[in-house]
C-alpha cells in the first residue's frame, strides 16, 4: 500500500509544484470569474430562451458546475494526458518497474493522481463560485448545499473519467500522442451532443449537466405556458443581455437512478484499469528498443570505419535558406507517416466543399491536427538537451529563430494552399490576408509561449480551445477570418501578429543575454 499512495502523493506534488500549472490554475480562476457574467455584462453563459436564472445560490453554484464540467472536462485531458510519459523521460520508470507494485495499482495511481490535479482545480472554481455569489448578491441567502451538490454529482465524476481516458489513451496509444489529441477531440464533441430523450437516459450522460439543462428548460416552459421546445445556449454567447426575463430556479432533486449512474460511471472507468492493465508495457519497451538501435549502430561501426581523409569538405553558408530547408524538412517528417493521409484527405476537403464550409470548419481542424509539429518550434532544443550548442551558434536569432518561425508557417499556408487558391480566384485578398495572419498568429503564440514557459503544455491547451471555440462560431477568438468582421479586424490581427512577434525575439535575446 505505501509505494501505491506514494507515487499518488509524489506525482501530485511534482505537477501542482511545477510553474506551468500555477499558469493554468490562474487562467482557470480568469475563466471562472466568466461563468457568471456581472449584472451589467454583455454575455451570457447558459440562456434558456429570453431567460436567465436570478442570482441566487442555486444559479450561482449548477452553473459554475456545469460549466466547470464542460470546460475542465475540455481541458483537462491535455492537461494530464502526459503522467505516464514523464516517468519515462525522467527515468523514474525503471526504478518503479523494480518494485513490488502490479501493474494495476500503478496505473490506479496514476488515475489518482490525475484526478486530484483536476480537484485542486475544480476545488479553486468552486472558492471562486462562492466568492462571485457574494459580490453579485442580490438579496438572495446563501445556502451552501447548493453549491456542493452539484459539484459532488455533475462535476468530480466527470473529473474522474477524464483521469481514467488519459490513462487509458496512454497506455493503448503509447507512442501516437497526435492521436491521442485527435481521438480525445472527437470523443468529446460526441459526448457534447449526446441528448438524452428520457429521465432513464440522463445516466448516459457522461458531463451529467443535460438533467439540469432540462430541468431550466422545463421551468421556463411553464412560465412561457409553451410546449415547444425552448432554445438554449450553453457557452459564451455575446450580445446585450440587459433585457433578458428572469426566472428562479431553486436547484434540481437528482434522482435515485442518476446518483447511482455517476458512481457507476466511476465503478466502470476503474474495470477499464482492470481490463487494460495487460496491455502495460511496464517500462520495458524503450529499454528494448534503445538496445537494439545501440546494437544495430554497433554492427555498423563494425563493418564500416569512418576515413576521415575520404570526408568531403565543409562549405561555410551562413545564410537563412539552408537553415530554413532543414527545418520545414524536420517538420515535414516529424510524426508518422500515415498523418499525412490526413493531411491530405482535409487538403481535398479544401478543394471540393464550399468555401464557408472549408474556411470555417476544416481549416481550423487540419491546422490543429500539425500542433505537435509547431508546439516545440522554440523548445526543441531545451527537451533534447542541444541548447547549449544552439545558442550558441551564428545569430541564433536571426538565423535560427526565424527559420524555425518561417518553416513552421510555410508549412501550415502549404496545407491551406487549396482554399488560398479558391479564395484568391474569387478576388477576396483580404481573406487572403486573413489566412496568412492566421497562419502566422498560430506560429507566433507558439514561439511566445515556448519561449516563455520552456515547455508546449500550455500552447497545446489553449491551441485546442481556440480550434473548438472557432468550430462553435465565438467570433471573438476568430484568428484566421472565418467569420465576418469590421473592416478593422486585419489591423487588429496583424497588430496583435507583430505584438506577438516582437515578444518572441525580444524574450529570446533575454535569454541568451542572461
Amino acid at each position: 500500500m505505501k509505494p501505491f499512495t506514494t507515487i499518488i502523493k509524489l506525482d501530485y506534488l511534482q505537477r501542482t509544484r511545477s510553474y506551468s500549472f500555477l499558469i493554468t490554475l490562474c487562467a482557470s480562476l480568469a475563466i471562472a470569474y466568466t461563468f457568471v457574467p456581472e449584472p451589467n455584462a454583455n454575455y451570457s453563459t447558459i440562456r434558456i430562451a429570453d431567460y436567465v436564472g436570478v442570482y441566487n445560490s442555486a444559479w450561482f453554484g449548477y452553473v459554475t458546475a456545469i460549466m466547470t464540467s464542460a470546460f475542465l472536462s475540455l481541458i483537462g485531458f491535455y492537461l494530464i494526458n502526459s503522467s505516464i510519459k514523464t516517468d519515462i523521460d525522467n527515468r523514474v520508470g525503471h526504478i518503479i518497474a523494480a518494485t513490488r507494485i502490479s501493474n494495476f495499482s500503478y496505473l490506479l495511481s496514476k488515475v489518482i493522481s490525475n484526478f486530484l490535479v483536476l480537484l485542486t482545480i475544480v476545488g479553486t472554481v468552486f472558492g471562486m463560485s462562492i466568492l462571485l455569489f457574494f459580490l453579485y448578491n442580490d438579496g438572495f441567502s446563501f445556502y451552501l448545499i447548493q453549491f456542493i451538490k452539484p459539484y459532488v454529482l455533475i462535476t468530480c465524476p466527470a473529473m474522474f473519467i477524464v483521469a481514467v481516458i488519459a490513462v487509458v489513451f496512454e497506455v493503448v496509444f503509447e507512442k501516437y500522442t497526435i492521436l491521442q489529441n485527435i481521438l480525445f477531440f472527437f470523443l468529446f464533441s460526441l459526448l457534447a451532443l449526446f441528448s438524452p430523450k428520457n429521465e432513464n437516459q440522463y445516466a448516459l450522460d457522461l458531463f451529467g449537466n443535460k438533467t439540469v439543462l432540462h430541468q431550466m428548460e422545463n421551468e421556463v416552459r411553464t412560465i412561457t405556458n409553451s410546449d415547444q421546445t425552448t432554445k438554449l445556449s450553453i457557452g459564451y454567447v455575446l450580445g446585450n443581455v440587459k433585457k433578458a426575463n428572469t426566472f428562479e430556479f431553486n436547484g434540481v432533486d437528482f434522482s435515485t437512478s442518476f446518483i447511482i449512474s455517476r458512481f457507476v460511471w466511476i465503478l466502470i472507468g476503474i474495470g477499464i484499469i482492470v481490463g487494460i492493465t495487460p496491455l502495460f508495457h511496464r517500462f520495458k519497451r524503450k529499454e528494448n528498443n534503445n538496445t537494439k538501435e545501440t546494437a544495430v549502430v554497433q554492427k555498423r561501426l563494425r563493418i564500416k570505419e569512418v576515413l576521415l581523409s575520404v570526408l568531403p569538405k565543409t562549405n561555410e553558408n551562413y545564410g537563412v535558406l539552408p537553415l530554413l530547408r532543414t527545418e520545414f524538412l524536420l517538420l515535414f517528417r516529424k510524426g508518422k507517416k500515415w498523418l499525412w493521409i490526413i493531411n491530405i484527405i482535409g487538403m481535398v476537403l479544401l478543394s471540393i466543399l464550399p468555401i464557408k464550409v472549408a474556411h470555417q470548419m476544416v481549416l481550423p481542424i487540419l491546422w490543429f491536427i500539425q500542433v505537435h509539429r509547431i508546439s516545440d518550434i522554440t523548445t526543441r532544443e531545451i527537451t533534447n538537451n542541444v541548447h547549449y550548442f544552439t545558442f550558441t551558434s551564428y545569430k541564433p536569432i536571426a538565423r535560427l529563430l526565424v527559420s524555425k518561425i518561417s518553416s513552421a508557417i510555410i508549412l501550415l499556408l502549404c496545407l491551406a494552399t487549396p482554399l488560398l487558391l479558391r479564395v484568391g480566384l474569387l478576388s477576396n485578398f483580404s481573406l487572403v490576408i486573413a489566412i496568412v495572419l492566421g497562419a502566422s498568429f498560430i506560429v507566433m503564440t507558439a514561439a511566445l509561449l515556448g519561449v516563455l514557459f520552456k515547455g508546449k503544455k500550455l500552447f497545446e491547451v489553449l491551441f485546442f480551445m481556440i480550434t473548438y471555440a472557432n468550430i462553435n462560431g465565438i467570433l471573438f477568438l476568430d484568428y484566421f477570418g472565418g467569420f465576418e468582421h469590421t473592416n478593422f479586424y486585419i489591423i487588429r490581427l496583424a497588430t496583435l501578429v507583430m505584438l506577438l512577434g516582437c515578444s518572441s525575439f525580444l524574450l529570446r535575446r533575454y535569454q541568451l543575454k542572461k
